[in-house]
């Protein structure tokens, strides 16, 4: 009997996977493989993805999954690329129609911790991933990479605006204050996923609270 494998189910996936519904039928095999296959990497990691794991998961033969992928490292660089997709419209996108500013950075923070606190019991793929890949050049790790900086720009760029409409102070650097946010999620899964600490997610944000007073104007 083939291993069932939920896909996610945040509001904004089970959005996505309805969109998909109107795809030609090829295209919608393959991103239904990926939603397993997403699913999977949660839990084992980009590294743990096969083709015959995942051909069993979807019911299907390994050649009819290969077909859609071609190899490994595709369906890998998938993942990713679809986990990103997600992390964009649940974090990215609804923090950008608030105004520019600290309105805009506390809402990505606000929505990158809603997302990091789902996945305390599955994990996330860019963590992992690094971990995984961080000493690995290749396709996969120069997609992991491109997703992380995506994401590490975007909040940066609305750091820089909170400077530039004197929510912060002059002359502070959005690259460090964007570094030092980044430590917290970071440190949130360490202390939360890994030595199971109580309070962790109250103690992150109190973290961010730290940061905007110390660079407030």
């Amino acid at each position: 009997m083939p291993t069932q494998v939920a896909p996610a189910r945040s509001p904004v996936a089970r959005a996505i996977r309805g969109a998909k519904r109107g795809l030609a039928k090829g295209e919608q095999t393959r991103a239904d493989i990926v939603d397993v296959a997403l699913a999977m990497a949660a839990r084992v990691g980009l590294e743990g993805l096969s083709i015959g794991t995942l051909a069993e998961a979807v019911g299907k033969s390994k050649s009819g999954v290969f077909a859609h992928f071609g190899s490994r490292e595709e369906l890998q660089i998938a993942v990713v690329r679809e986990y990103y997709r997600i992390f964009e419209a649940e974090v990215f996108a609804p923090a950008v129609r608030k105004p520019r500013g600290l309105p805009r950075v506390r809402a990505l923070f606000e929505n990158w911790m809603r997302h990091t606190s789902a996945e305390l019991d599955s994990g996330c793929i860019f963590i992992s991933g690094a971990v995984e890949f961080d000493d690995r050049p290749g396709a996969v790790r120069d997609a992991l990479a491109e997703a992380v900086n995506a994401w590490i720009g975007a909040m940066t760029r609305a750091v820089a605006q909170a400077c530039e409409e004197g929510h912060l102070v002059a002359g502070a650097d959005p690259s460090q204050i964007t570094f030092e946010i980044h430590a917290l999620i970071l440190a949130l899964h360490y202390e939360a996923r890994f030595m199971r600490r109580p309070g962790s997610l109250a103690r992150a944000r109190q973290g961010f609270v730290n940061i905007l007073q110390r660079y407030g104007a």
